[in-house]
This record gives structure tokens, C-alpha cells and sequence, in this order.
């Protein structure tokens, strides 16, 4: 969410790092150069590249890519001497000359410790399934030191030696999900060696676990909404199945069709709002059941997915049985962007929990004839895009 403390080139560089290390990992696995962990390409060494070090160090970030294009410079230079023989020596001077001149940094400053998952993400999409089946796994498995909440005050928290971290904030989006996942499985030790966190490989599976992380990310995001009014990471509209009418069920993607959603928590009894041009409107209800069509062009499409309800109170940060009459609008790329609560006189730019950088400011108003609040918020969501964090860095 820090990006805009980075210039163009520089996370574009950390991109690049990012996409090139999850490659190698692919392409060593492919041609039968490493294993697999879990099902996936394993990273094969004891390091990578520590993009969350160089994200906050500029001067750091620019030697290392210094550094990088003397070699790439020097590699040239070399396959050029081998190949030809008439510039073989001066090519060979050359080469000699940018690998000395590449000024690496202490390998120390650039690099972090691996594991074999560092660069794997879940070969599932993020969806209302897999975190509500998340959600029942961290109730018996977690909550009891992590808490209730996330935010690290389980009813055992006080015995263990070091509290735990509360996912609240930023934390799941600084670090990778692949290494997340390392240590829901395998734990975690302090500083000294010992066991600060079990493992439970013995007891999840990779599929479970992954959908642990899936929960973990909708209770940052409700915790976050309640503490700070904001997401403190972009969260993606979960996947879900969505009935109109009385007709089959279809998958959200295909519904949506790269639309703008509005999701509404609709109570029981309560009246569907009428469609919008501006978004496909998506009903929740506590049962999904289906919703005839109306005679006045009222929206009657439904989650038809079982505890969706619960997801999006989970998302909203709201308490199931208070989510009735709450609104969340999700982009065309399928983030979700805001949140209107019930009783709101409307939409505004302070319903925006998902803003494009770290404290960004609404564009300043001109005079009388500005547009309405919702044109703003809808214009605003379109001109600033989000997209998945890791390691700190947008993807």
C-alpha cells in the first residue's frame, strides 16, 4: 500500500525481482533441477532476494540495480568473447571490467532467509468457501492464542512468552503468502531456537491450510475496518455462486462479467433496491434463497453460496446479525473499495476503505455544479487502481 514512496522504475525493478524468482522456482521444477513442497515448485536455496528490505531502502534498492546491470552488462560482454573471435579479447576486458565494477551491496543487506513454499500462492481462487471453512479451522485451531479477532489477545496469549502478532494491520501483506503458509504448517521459532508457535502440517492439510490464510485476510480486513475504518490491505471480492431468479446458478466471474459490484446485505423482509446501469447489484441473505423477479426492475440476484452472509460480515467488519442494510462496492478488476453502513444518508469518498495509496486525499471540490458524491466515489475508484500485495509491493 506504501508504493507511492517508490518511483516507477524502482517497483517496477522490485516487480520484476519478484516474477523472476517465482519463474526460476517454475522453470528448476519443470526441467527436474528441484522438488516440489506441497504440491507446488519448491525455491531450491536457503535465501532470496529480500524485496521488503529493499522496498524501504531507496538508496539500497538503486545499488543493487546498479549492480544487477553491470552483470547483466558483463554477462553480455562474456557470451560475446566465447562466441566471437575477433573481439574476443577486448570483449573479454570488458566483461572483466563490469563485473568489478558491479558494486554489490554486503549480500547481508539484500538478502532473507527461504523456504521451500517462499514463492507459492494458493492454486485456489480467494472465495466464500474456503473462508468460512478457513474461519472453522482458526476457531479450533487458533483463536485461542491469536484471538477471537486476530489481534493477538487469545485467552492463552498471556502464558505463552512472546504475545502474538495481531493481524490487524499490514502484517499478512508484508510478508509472502508462500512463507505464511511455511508457518502455519511447520511453525515458528524466537531468536534463541525455541518454539514460539506449533506446526500443524500433522493436522492441515495444504488446501486447509491455504484456507486458513484465505480467513486470515478477511478478518485483517474486518479488524482493520473497525479499528481504522479502512482495509489496511486490498482484499478481492470472494468467489461465490449467484442465482437470478429462479435460473441456474452461475459462478460471480461470469455473472459480473467485468462489471462493478454492489453487494447488499439484505435483512429479512426487507426490499431489494431497484438495479443500477452503473454496477451489477449482488443481494445477500442469511439463507440465499432465491428471489423472484420483481415487476419494477428490482435486483433479484442472490449469493447462492452458503455463508456468504457470514463471509461478508466477516470482510465488512460488522457482526452477522447487525450486517442487514450494510453495502460494499467491489471495481471492475473485482477489489472490494467501500462500504456504506446502515442508516447512511449515502454514499460519499469517506465510505472508500480500499484507496489506491496510504492516506490518499479525495481530489479538491471546485464549487456547486461538482458531481454527486456517488459519481465522485465510482470516478475516483476507477482512476485509482489496487491490486495484491506481497511483500509489501502491489502485483
Amino acid at each position: 500500500m506504501n508504493a507511492s514512496l517508490l518511483s516507477d522504475w524502482t517497483l517496477a525493478f522490485l516487480q520484476l525481482l519478484y516474477r523472476a524468482q517465482a519463474a526460476l522456482a517454475r522453470t528448476l521444477h519443470a526441467l527436474g533441477l528441484s522438488g516440489d513442497a506441497d504440491g507446488q515448485a519448491a525455491w531450491p536455496w536457503a535465501h532470496r532476494i529480500a524485496l521488503e528490505t529493499l522496498r524501504i531502502d531507496a538508496a539500497l534498492t538503486r545499488q543493487f540495480a546498479f549492480a544487477c546491470a553491470a552483470s547483466v552488462v558483463a554477462a553480455v560482454f562474456a557470451l560475446v568473447a566465447i562466441a566471437s573471435r575477433k573481439r574476443r579479447f577486448a570483449c573479454a576486458i570488458a566483461a572483466l571490467a563490469a563485473a568489478w565494477l558491479a558494486p554489490w551491496p554486503p549480500s547481508s543487506l539484500w538478502l532473507a532467509p527461504a523456504v521451500p513454499t517462499s514463492f507459492q500462492r494458493n492454486p485456489v481462487p480467494f472465495s466464500v468457501a474456503s473462508v468460512m471453512h478457513g474461519a472453522r479451522l482458526y476457531a479450533s485451531r487458533c483463536a485461542a492464542c491469536h484471538g477471537a479477532d486476530g489481534r493477538g489477545e487469545g485467552p492463552l496469549a498471556a502464558t505463552l512468552a512472546h504475545w502474538p502478532p495481531t493481524f490487524a494491520g499490514t502484517l499478512l501483506a508484508r510478508r509472502l503468502d508462500g512463507e505464511l503458509f511455511w508457518r502455519v504448517r511447520h511453525g515458528t521459532r524466537d531468536a534463541h531456537g525455541a518454539p514460539s508457535m506449533p506446526g500443524f502440517a500433522a493436522t492441515l492439510d495444504p488446501q486447509d491450510t491455504w484456507a486458513v490464510l484465505d480467513y486470515l485476510k478477511a478478518l485483517a480486513a474486518g479488524s482493520g475496518a473497525r479499528a481504522e475504518g479502512a482495509w489496511p490491505v486490498p482484499v478481492a471480492l470472494p468467489a461465490l455462486d449467484v442465482r437470478c431468479g429462479h435460473a441456474a446458478p452461475q459462478p460471480l466471474a461470469r455473472w459480473r462479467d467485468g462489471q462493478r459490484v454492489r453487494i447488499v446485505a439484505l435483512a429479512t423482509g426487507a426490499v431489494p433496491p431497484p438495479e443500477d446501469p452503473r454496477w451489477q447489484t449482488l443481494l445477500v441473505t442469511t439463507q440465499g434463497a432465491p428471489m423472484p423477479p420483481a415487476a419494477d426492475a428490482r435486483a433479484n440476484c442472490v449469493a447462492a453460496t452458503p455463508d456468504a452472509w457470514q463471509a461478508f460480515a466477516t470482510i465488512a467488519g460488522v457482526a452477522p446479525d447487525a450486517l442487514g442494510g450494510t453495502q460494499l462496492l467491489a471495481d471492475r478488476r473485482g477489489w472490494l473499495r467501500a462500504r456504506a453502513l446502515p442508516g447512511s444518508a449515502g454514499w460519499s469518498d469517506a465510505d472508500l476503505l480500499c484507496r489506491a495509496e496510504a492516506g490518499a486525499q479525495p481530489p479538491p471540490r471546485t464549487g456547486p455544479g461538482d458531481r454527486d458524491p456517488l459519481t465522485a466515489l465510482l470516478l475516483r475508484v476507477d482512476a485509482e487502481p489496487v491490486r495484491d500485495v506481497q511483500a509489501g509491493l502491489p502485483h
